[in-house]
This record gives C-alpha cells, sequence and structure tokens, in this order.
C-alpha cells in the first residue's frame, strides 16, 4: 500500500475544517442543542429531522434552529405557537411579511399574465426598469434582472469587463456577495471561499475592509468607535488606490456600502474610493443586497454618503418577502455588450416577480417606510448608546436606520469579542420573542422590517438588555 495514500485521503476529505466567524450563527454548540430539546414541539422536530434527511447539509443552515409555521408583518411563528419578532429575516422583509397589497398585486398579475418568454418584451418587467432608472441614485438607468442576488453580483462584474475590457476585481476581506462561484470569489468569508468549492474565478483581489472600531490597519478610535482621521489619514481607503496603482488593471472595486456586519464606513471613505477609481479606470459597483430600499434610512445606503457608482445591485428586499428577484443597474454608456450574453435568465423579465417588485418599491414610497426607518432607527441607536453606557459588555453600538449592531466584549480595554455571552444572548431574546442573527460570532445584528412601529422597537431592546444583563450564565 502506497503510504501516501492515507495523508492524501486525510487532506481531501470532505470533514469540516474550523473557519472563522462571518455573517451567521453557530449553530453546532450543545446551547443550542439543548434550547432545541426545550422549545421544539413533537411538530417541530418532526419537520427538523425531515429536514436533515431531505437537504444537502452545509455549513450555518444544517441543522435549522427551529421549524416556522406563519408569517405575518414582523412576525414568525413557530409549530409550537411562539411568536417572535423577527430583527433578521434575511433582510427580505422590509415591508412585512404578506403584505396585503402585494399578495394581492401578485395575484392579479398571475391572472392576467403569469409568465414571458424572456425574448418577448413585457410591459411590468418594463415598468420595473423604469420605476428602477428613476429612484436609482445619479444617471444609473439601464437595468437587468436576475433571481438572485448572487447571480445579479455576477452579471454587473461581467458588465464592468466589458467596459473596460479587464478583468480583475477588488473587494474585501470578510465581504459576502453571493455563493455562486464568480460571487464567491468577490467575497471575503471563509465558509464561502475554502473547501471543496475553490479554486475560485481568476483575477479576485481583496484588501482588509474599513471597520473603524477594530481597524484592521491598527490606527485607533475614539470611545464612540469613531476613527481619529488625522492620525490613519482614510488609510483603508489609501490602501483601494494603491492596490488599484499596482495591479494596474482592475476592472470594478465592488463592495458594500455599509457593510451588513454592521459596519460604517468612517467620512469621506467612499468619496475617496470613487477617487481612486476614476484616477485608475476601474468601475464602482455597489453591492445593496441587504441594505438597499431603504434599511439605513435612505433609498440608498450610498445616499448617506454622496457617492454614486457606476453599477448598483439590488436584491432580497425587492421581492418583497415572497418571492426572488435582484436587479443590476448601470450607467447608460456602459451598455457595450450586445454581443455577448450576461444573463439571459429563464425568469430574467418574469412579469409576477416585475410585478412583486414593483408594488414592493410603490408600497416603501407610499406608505413612508424609509423615514420611518430614519426616525424609529435614530430612537433606537439612541437607547443602545444609553444601554452602552450602562453595560459593559457593549463594546460598541453602530448603524443607521434598521441596519444596528451591538458588539459585545470580555473586556472594553482589549475588544476581545465575546462570542459566549452573543450566543446567550441569542437563545435568552428568543425565550422572550426576539429574533436576530450573531454576525463575526459576536455582534448582535437588529434588521427588523420596515414596518416596525417605536413601541415595537422599544420591546425590542428591552429584551435584549434584559438577555445581555443577565451575564454568561445559562
Amino acid at each position: 500500500m502506497n503510504p501516501a495514500k492515507p495523508e492524501l485521503a486525510r487532506r481531501n476529505s470532505l470533514e469540516p475544517h474550523p473557519v472563522s466567524q462571518s455573517e451567521s450563527d453557530t449553530n453546532l454548540t450543545d446551547r443550542r442543542a439543548r434550547w432545541q430539546s426545550e422549545h421544539l414541539d413533537g411538530r417541530g422536530r418532526a419537520l427538523m429531522e425531515r429536514d436533515a434527511r431531505a437537504f444537502l447539509h452545509q455549513s450555518v443552515s444544517t441543522p435549522c434552529l427551529n421549524a416556522i409555521a406563519k408569517a405575518q408583518g414582523i412576525w414568525i411563528e413557530d409549530t409550537a405557537g411562539r411568536r417572535y419578532m423577527d430583527f433578521h429575516g434575511n433582510n427580505v422583509h422590509h415591508i412585512g411579511y404578506g403584505h396585503p397589497r402585494l399578495k394581492r398585486a401578485i395575484a392579479e398579475q398571475m391572472e392576467q399574465l403569469p409568465f414571458a418568454p424572456r425574448r418577448y418584451a413585457c410591459e411590468a418587467a418594463l415598468e420595473l426598469a423604469e420605476k428602477l432608472a428613476a429612484i436609482a441614485p445619479g444617471s444609473l438607468e439601464k437595468v437587468l434582472f436576475t433571481t438572485g442576488g448572487s447571480d445579479a453580483v455576477e452579471v454587473a462584474v461581467k458588465v464592468a469587463r466589458a467596459a473596460t475590457r479587464r478583468f480583475k476585481t477588488l473587494s474585501f476581506w470578510d465581504a459576502f456577495h453571493g455563493a455562486g462561484l464568480g460571487a464567491s470569489s468577490l467575497s471575503g468569508e471563509a465558509l464561502f471561499r475554502a473547501g471543496p468549492g475553490a479554486p475560485f474565478m481568476a483575477g479576485a483581489q481583496h484588501v482588509a475592509p474599513f471597520g473603524c472600531y477594530r481597524c484592521p490597519y491598527g490606527h485607533p478610535c475614539d470611545e464612540n468607535g469613531d476613527p481619529f482621521l488625522d492620525r490613519c489619514r482614510l488609510a483603508c481607503a489609501n490602501m483601494v488606490d494603491y492596490v488599484l496603482a499596482r495591479e494596474g488593471d482592475v476592472a470594478a472595486v465592488i463592495c458594500e456600502p455599509a457593510r451588513a456586519v454592521p459596519y460604517l464606513p468612517p467620512p469621506g471613505y467612499w468619496q475617496s474610493v470613487r477617487e481612486a477609481c476614476d484616477r485608475h479606470g476601474a468601475l464602482l459597483i455597489f453591492d445593496e443586497i441587504p441594505t438597499g430600499l431603504g434599511k439605513t434610512g435612505r433609498m440608498f445606503a450610498c445616499d448617506h454618503d454622496g457617492v454614486i457608482p457606476d453599477i448598483l445591485v439590488l436584491g432580497k428586499a425587492l421581492g418583497g418577502g415572497i418571492l426572488p428577484i435582484a436587479a443590476v443597474i448601470a450607467r447608460a454608456d456602459l451598455d457595450v455588450g450586445g454581443d455577448w450574453a450576461f444573463g439571459h435568465y429563464t425568469h430574467e423579465k418574469n412579469p409576477v416577480t416585475a410585478r412583486a417588485a414593483l408594488t414592493t418599491i410603490e408600497i416603501i414610497e407610499d406608505e413612508g417606510l424609509v423615514e420611518n426607518a430614519a426616525t424609529i432607527g435614530a430612537a433606537a441607536l439612541e437607547r443602545l448608546c444609553e444601554m452602552k453606557q450602562r453595560l459593559p459588555a457593549i463594546g460598541d453600538v453602530r448603524g443607521r436606520g434598521l441596519l444596528l449592531g451591538l458588539d459585545l466584549v470580555k473586556s472594553r480595554d482589549t475588544k476581545e469579542p465575546d462570542a459566549e455571552l452573543a450566543e446567550t444572548v441569542l437563545y435568552r431574546a428568543l425565550d422572550r420573542g426576539l429574533s436576530f442573527k450573531t454576525t463575526m460570532g459576536n455582534v448582535l445584528t437588529l434588521t427588523p422590517p420596515l414596518t416596525i412601529t417605536n413601541d415595537e422597537m422599544m420591546r425590542a431592546l428591552d429584551i435584549v438588555e434584559e438577555a445581555i444583563e443577565g451575564g454568561n450564565g445559562e
């Protein structure tokens, strides 16, 4: 027997390897197992077992947390009848779950025209494309649709390649842009970049992202997590310029204008990156899949910084929490790929998904949900800052609108993340009727629907505070 074979077999095995924490909860701990044993009813356990048998297993979504029977407004309900305010929702539920107006519009469109082959013009798809051009920042006005954000990101990169005749990209470590091979190449998370899916797309370069509370470039911040700009001089943005200059042939910089962790850019960051892209001939692509359509208190997260990308990508909430649809919106002069097929997806101009997206935008506008996100988010951020003053476990509070995060630490001096406390808080909050996601292991990420009221938000923050006050004990 070849002695190298056992070692080769070990290296090539599909056994899980430890990876750094990123976008999702840890779901294989004893604490989760205990919570499930105490809270799942018979029907829920049966559904979980069927789920484990039916689906291919993958990190962070296998095994599931619970089994859901109903979703309405800001609420989800499990099979045992327990209701939870959903402050996660994969950021699809901007208008709440099951909005009556959206369900009516979908039903009416299904009666009128349930499907259109993409080589035919379709009024619903045209109306959506024209609406997106009308609300998009700057002069973004040419559109393509896909069925998911990962595909839309890859379409955006193809457009950038066609326009610049270059193939390289620059993106950020810790970012998430989707699960396709191309989108995973752009992402910066080990969960999606490592293991049997690699290697990925050639030319995908990365730099450290902005994140002032724990600056990857080693610069300090003040007690509020804000940078000392006179000291750091935007080292994070300067590195983008440095890499673009050294590479010389990057087609596009693709990035999240507000990181979903969340992390917010320091003042002037995106202006500096925009200028660097212009200097070096790279296009700027903003991935607004989790943040667009009002989540941050503006229609688009980039509106806060006054920077207009060359291409903008939307998804998640665009389908109103019912149907999957994503969009790429580009400058008209980037319409240079008529000889190639960037997407040509079967459901690219599906009238039902298009009607769902158009109606979702109309609901957001008619019900003043962007303004509501700004108002409720400001009140929530003020409350969270007050909590930080009283609770030493909160090292940092950050956010805009209804994209909010609490960074839990073992020590404010060392900023050592407290993932154990974060997990404890997660299950205590579930016990009290609040669901959210932990990110990077120790950040409580709160992203409620834009329909939330002030009373509902304050009750949710009461729950968070009660859960943190209990400490690490069970």
